[in-house]
């Protein structure tokens, strides 16, 4: 194989996170993104690596036998989904696939306890960011999601079936709205425009709407006609919030210089298996509710009896502290640590609604804040971002020398990588499974309960 040469092979397996493996002849395989197990594809070779070339998806000659035509007319050209050609139940298999195999080396007989699917898997989701752009250069104006591999193009996803129809009728009025006032939208090279990004919340259970727009100072727009064209939508929720958010960062993220209320307050109320939450703009808060409550019953059966009377319980990267809460009614004091200032207020405020008085949030970085704990923990639970935890705070989790811990991981990658620690310190897996909170996407929860040996 040569660089930019083009190849032919079948994908045999694919690997988290979304990396195939394609076999082009007995002895030659190459890597490549956005393919599936069976396909048989086309790539061109950008980079040769020990042997084994990476290459980029150009064209799948044939299917894979089990595809089917995807629900979503995006698909393809939006970079949000990638299993939408296959059935649920496939997409399952899919990702207990890659999960299982990244965690083998721990796994003992009888351990593994496959996949739980989601409820539901369309219009799923409680939370969606929306990007103000084009979808080709000097283009109308767009507002959805990223174009599948680019960083500039932006589709109109106003069909999105990970969504309900709230959602979809929303980004329809707000592109309308905007597009019949000319206004202009933010360039993310440039750093010239003023429309940046659409926030759209809706809670599962009550139906609250949140909607905040985004964007840059560089224009003074009276916002009150587009709250009022908001108000005068026929949606099956009801709007409690519509926000007007000024951000003038230069990286192309969602946060606040300055947020005006134009109608309501700055936040929605949901449930979590009969808790209350305060959700706010930027709160951190699990996706896919229905999905949640199969996360959090799974964390709660797998902790089992505690073992002891009133056992301090650590909840480690506790977000807004939904398993802090879940853990009250056992635990005689549950300790949240968290990075996100935001977060630890909003855990604060919830417990309190439901009055929960066992616990306490403390806002810091767990590699720090660990060493300013006075009470040792009896149970363990890690919820850490993406990336896993730091090495330092990995060891001093592990230096507590506690019987059982449980991890829940949203990048098994991470974990994999987590459990070579935690196994050289004698902890073995003695219970795990998937839960699929992202049913159409490659990405899927795990949780394992630890066990020292």
């Amino acid at each position: 194989m040569k660089k930019n040469e083009l190849v032919t092979g079948i994908v045999e397996r694919l690997d988290f996170p979304n990396k195939g493996l394609v076999k082009v002849d007995d002895t030659t395989f190459c890597t490549a993104k956005n393919v599936l197990p069976g396909q048989k594809v086309v790539l061109r070779i950008k980079k040769i690596r020990k042997g084994k070339g990476e290459g980029n998806l150009i064209e799948v000659v044939e299917k894979a036998p089990y595809e089917i035509e995807p629900s979503c007319e995006h698909f393809g050209i939006c970079g949000g989904c990638s299993y939408l050609s296959l059935s649920y139940e496939e997409q399952l298999k899919l990702k207990e696939s890659q999960v299982k195999r990244l965690l083998e080396p721990f796994l003992e007989d009888e351990v593994w306890e496959g996949i739980k699917k989601s409820p539901v898997n369309e219009e799923y989701r409680n939370k969606m960011e929306f990007t103000f752009g084009d979808e080709v250069k000097d283009g109308p104006l767009s507002l959805g999601m990223h174009k599948k591999g680019s960083f500039y193009d932006i589709v109109t996803v106003d069909k999105c079936r990970i969504v309900d129809e709230d959602y979809r009728s929303i980004i329809r009025a707000t592109l309308d709205f905007f597009r019949e006032k000319k206004i202009p939208y933010y360039h993310r090279m440039r750093h010239e425009g003023y429309l940046r990004h659409l926030l759209v919340r809706k809670a599962k259970y009550t139906g609250q709407i949140l909607v905040a727009i985004v964007t840059s100072s560089q224009m003074d727009i009276d916002m009150s006609e587009y709250k009022d064209m908001l108000l005068g939508l026929k949606v099956k929720g009801e709007f409690k919030g519509i926000l007007h958010i000024i951000n003038d960062s230069l990286a192309d993220t969602v946060q606040a210089d300055r947020t005006d209320i134009l109608y309501g307050r700055d936040h929605i109320e949901d449930k979590i298996l009969g808790l209350d939450f305060k959700i706010s703009t930027f709160s951190f808060f699990q996706t896919n509710t229905l999905s949640a409550e199969v996360l959090y019953s799974t964390v709660r059966d797998y902790i089992g009896d505690l073992g002891k009377a009133a056992p301090v319980v650590y909840d480690l990267y506790s977000g807004t502290g939904t398993i802090a809460q879940l853990m009250a009614p056992v635990a005689g004091k549950v300790i949240g640590v968290e990075i996100v200032e935001e977060a630890v207020e909003a855990a604060k405020e919830n417990a309190l609604l439901n009055s929960l008085h066992n616990c306490d949030f403390i806002a810091g970085d767990v590699l720090k804040v660990l060493d300013t704990i006075g009470e040792k923990p009896d149970f363990i639970i890690l919820d850490p971002p993406r990336d896993g935890i730091h090495p330092k705070a990995l060891g001093k989790i592990i230096s507590y020398g506690i019987d059982r811990m449980i991890y829940i991981s949203c990048k098994p990658t991470s974990l994999a990588r987590d459990m070579e620690a935690f196994a050289a310190a004698g902890y073995h897996i003695t219970r795990a499974c998937c839960i699929d909170q992202f049913p159409g996407t490659g990405h899927v929860e795990t949780v394992v309960l630890l066990s020292r040996v």
